[in-house]
């Protein structure tokens, strides 16, 4: 599923080839996606110029003066530029229509995906409203992280794994930054120290970069706009790595089962 790494990678890659571009329309082969695709979404986009791509959460934004597309990749999908010539496949079921003969398409095989338009501010939306701290900004910090958790009892994998709490870490970059920072995954929030609260601050944005240097992580279907996959799976440290030896101590990597998810670690490194 694109987390924070790839959503951010694709925004980077359509930034210099779409703001500044005006959109001719849209065509909706599918509009069967996680959510209805509106029906008028050709007529609300036609003219309209693209002033910027944002991103919150694992949803992009793309910037309009009437309003804001909102694009969710949902747990295959991927975005990219292609000439308005180039054949839709079985899964393509959005293009947005460019001027210079090209579409930005969404494909998406498991049809868990979003293209939405929102009026402004799009923030006040739904699914924008609620979403909790960005990993990369500034205000992401340990003490942060320590406050958010007071009164809770869950792991702190699970914490980490909450978009209302922290948006972007999925569940390899979750076992990647709590390996880093040395973290046991099944620990409570409630016996967490500020110095280790700002020791896994500092590792998820340690992760989360490395990931975006690697263009992502590509498992399955991910590709970045310009159809190249991610390689940051050739670094992992712990994830889909049981059995194998840990890179700091050569201890054997762990998997368990935490929220129907399978959780990587080292026994001996993560306490």
């Amino acid at each position: 599923m694109p987390e924070l790494p790839e959503v951010e990678t694709t925004r980077r890659g359509l930034v210099p080839h779409l703001v500044g571009r005006r959109v001719r329309g849209a065509v909706v082969r599918n509009p069967n996606l996680r959510w209805p695709v509106p029906a008028d979404l050709s007529r609300r986009l036609a003219g309209e110029e693209v002033r910027d791509i944002r991103r919150r959460g694992k949803y992009l934004l793309i910037d309009f003066k009437r309003g804001h597309l909102l694009v969710h990749l949902g747990m295959s999908g991927r975005l990219s530029l292609v000439a308005d010539d180039t054949p839709a496949l079985r899964h393509d079921h959005v293009d947005v229509e460019l001027e210079g003969h090209q579409v930005l398409r969404l494909t998406d095989p498991r049809r868990f995906g979003a293209m939405l338009w929102l009026p402004a501010p799009a923030e006040e939306h739904v699914l924008l409203a609620g979403l909790g701290l960005e990993p990369l900004e500034l205000a992401f910090t340990g003490e942060v992280l320590r406050d958010r958790a007071r009164g809770r009892r869950i792991a702190v994998k699970q914490f980490l794994m909450n978009g209302r709490i922290v948006v972007g870490v999925g569940n390899i970059y979750a076992s990647e930054a709590l390996w880093r920072a040395k973290i046991h995954p099944l620990r409570s929030v409630s016996r967490i120290s500020l110095a280790a609260w700002i020791r896994l601050a500092a590792a998820v944005r340690e992760t989360l970069e490395h990931a975006l240097s690697a263009g992502g992580t590509t498992l399955r279907d991910f590709a970045a706009a310009d159809g190249r996959p991610g390689r940051y799976q050739k670094r992992f440290s712990v994830y889909g790595r049981e059995g194998k030896p840990c890179p700091r101590c050569a201890t054997k990597i762990r998997a368990i089962r935490q929220g129907q998810r399978s959780t990587f670690f080292c026994p001996r490194c993560q306490r």
